[in-house]
């Protein structure tokens, strides 16, 4: 801090201490330096900081005042002016003078006393959960450390400094921007990557006369920067308004070693910062991309989600269609939960998994006494889902005796348990699901076309996962969180070979198959992303992309093909409407 120092002839020496902003010199005691029996007068000058600059000025009566052997009634001070007055001679100092071996004890004692501070933050880093309010302490941490007023922690993005955090000697939050920082300060960081004290900003050789430090009045400044492997990320910038707190260089040097460990905390905050909030746009997008529990994004699925949300308000019987695993229990489930019937029961039957002897029973419920083991009354899977939904899953797996049976309940909305003749009425909606062709088992004489067409009022039919690229990654990412949450492991995501992986895959299981090699993996992946291996997939030996003629090639065949089928045959009405000459077809065939 600023001092005026006097020395007697006799060798005395006295040093005052700039601590106001107006300080009184004279031969009162009432003043702030007192020089007794030198021929002052009682209120002989005055020393004023405007926040700028430091001057002098002669008090009452005719003082005189001489500022390095020229007479002044008022003057601007620099460092080591001589100001004479009377018999009294002073030296005004904008630094402390060398210390002493008492002044250093104490130096010591507080860096030390820094030290323990720096070891009792870093004992606490890992009690924070939020990343704002760790980096928040560690610039009170900072402030009180260093004895500033105030500090920022800078960051550059995009080569720009952006304040990311700005705290008082309160511990509040501080309004700030950029603008109030020195720009001089700051570049001189950024290109020598070196810490910076400014113990007196306005008598610094080179920042005093910078437009920053003059538009600012700056009094004392550090700087450090916040390195990462060589790179320049961030900043702190200390600040001190008052001439009473100019930094001193033992304060720089605990500040550098603080600095260290706050490059480190600094960048896994951003790092925890960056995954939360990809995690956010992650749960943000995968809302947008859900149905319900159903998630997509694929044409295909968003013609599927349109359709139910068509028909699920309508009293219709709706047959879902598609192959083992692609969710047909969800789009029913959620066809259920949009429709009238919500708050009733949805009923799940697995047509297949029912021995042939007990469906009757299992889907109309018995009277007691009905047969052996009957021993009381029960309700069948019709009743329990009256006033909400049946699903029947794998219908096309029931037997004929009893696709007769389940025709009349669908028609006259009444059931007769086994054992009865009571016939009671329901009040049920009928959803079905199939991985058959049922107009295929239709023609075989193993179902029947009336069940069918009862069943079939509107029919969805799924894609396989193996058409939805787009959406085994979506589905993926979806089931990894759940996983992880479930298991409570540390894998974080996939490898790009993963990735590509499960892209090229057919699939053959479809969802269900996905999540069974996820769940695995997740259990046993020993590292944090999850690669090819971890779910069962060599990407060596996955199908390859065909070169783009030979794709072209075998789509045209298979569409030429297709047209013949719907044409019966007929080459030359095929070429019509193919708008192709004839020969192309027969050159199609002779390749089959």
């Amino acid at each position: 801090m600023p001092t005026l120092n006097w020395r007697s002839k006799s060798g005395d020496r006295s040093v005052y201490s700039i601590t106001k902003s107006i300080i009184t010199i004279g031969a009162d005691h009432g003043n702030d330096v007192v020089l007794l029996r030198l021929g002052l007068n009682p209120h002989h000058a005055r020393i004023i900081f405007d926040g700028r600059d430091f001057s002098i000025a002669e008090g009452e009566g005719s003082s005189l005042i001489q500022i390095n052997g020229k007479r002044r009634r008022k003057a601007r001070l620099t460092h080591e002016d001589r100001i004479t007055m009377a018999n009294a001679e002073l030296i005004f100092n904008m630094l402390d003078l060398p210390q002493t071996t008492k002044d250093t004890d104490i130096s010591n004692k507080s860096e030390i006393e820094g030290l323990r501070r720096l070891q009792r933050f870093s004992s606490n880093l890992m009690q924070k959960e939020s990343p704002d309010a760790l980096i928040e302490e560690l610039m009170d941490a900072v402030v009180d450390l260093t004895g500033a007023s105030k500090g920022f922690l800078v960051l550059f993005e995009d080569d720009k400094p952006t304040i990311r955090v700005a705290r008082n000697i309160h511990r509040e939050n501080m309004d700030a921007t950029v603008s109030e920082l020195s720009d001089s300060i700051m570049a001189r960081i950024v290109e020598t990557k070196k810490a910076i004290i400014v113990s007196d900003a306005q008598s610094d050789e080179i920042f005093s006369t910078a437009e920053s430090v003059i538009s600012l009045r700056l009094s004392s400044v550090m700087c450090v920067p916040l390195m990462e492997r060589g790179r320049l990320f961030g900043l702190i910038y200390l600040g001190n308004d008052s001439v009473t707190g100019l930094f001193e260089a033992s304060t720089l040097e605990t500040l550098k070693v603080f600095a260290a460990q706050a490059s480190m905390l600094v960048q896994n905050s951003l790092l925890l910062s960056d995954l939360r909030l990809r995690n956010l746009n992650l749960s943000k997008e995968l809302e947008q991309q859900r149905f319900g529990d159903i998630v997509g994004s694929s044409f295909a699925m968003k013609e599927v989600f349109k359709n139910v949300a068509k028909v699920a308000g309508a009293e219709v019987s709706v047959l879902i269609g598609g192959e083992t695993g692609t969710g047909k229990e969800l789009i029913a489930h959620e066809m259920h939960r949009r429709s009238p019937r919500v708050d009733g029961p949805f009923i799940t039957v697995n047509c297949g998994a029912i021995p042939e002897n007990l469906m009757e029973s299992e889907f109309f419920g018995y009277v007691k006494g009905a047969f052996t083991g009957a021993h009381a009354t029960r309700i069948g899977k019709f009743q329990a889902a009256d006033k909400g939904t049946i699903f029947l899953d794998e219908i096309g797996e029931m037997p004929l005796s009893l696709q007769v049976k389940i025709l009349r309940v669908l028609q006259e909305r009444q059931v007769v348990k086994v054992g009865s003749t009571k016939s009671e009425i329901i009040d049920i909606r009928v959803l079905a699901a199939t991985n058959r062709n049922l107009e295929e088992e239709i023609k075989a004489g193993r179902f029947r076309e009336d069940l069918f067409y009862r069943i079939n009022v509107v029919h969805i039919d799924l894609p396989p996962l193996r058409d939805r690229a787009d959406d085994v990654v979506l589905l993926a990412k979806y089931l990894i969180r759940k996983y992880v949450n479930e298991f409570n492991t540390k894998v974080k995501g996939f490898t790009p070979n993963a990735i590509i992986a499960m892209k090229k895959h057919n699939w053959p299981g479809n969802v269900r198959e996905l999540e069974n090699r996820l769940k695995k993996a997740v259990i046993l992946c020993e590292g944090s992303m999850i690669g090819p291996k971890d779910i069962d997939l060599d990407e060596d030996a996955l199908p390859r992309y065909l070169p783009l003629m030979d794709a072209k090639e075998q789509f045209q065949k298979k569409y030429i093909l297709e047209a013949l089928d719907r044409n019966n045959g007929n080459r030359t009405k095929t070429a019509n409407d193919l708008d192709v000459d004839p020969r192309t077809i027969f050159r199609y065939l002779e390749k089959v």
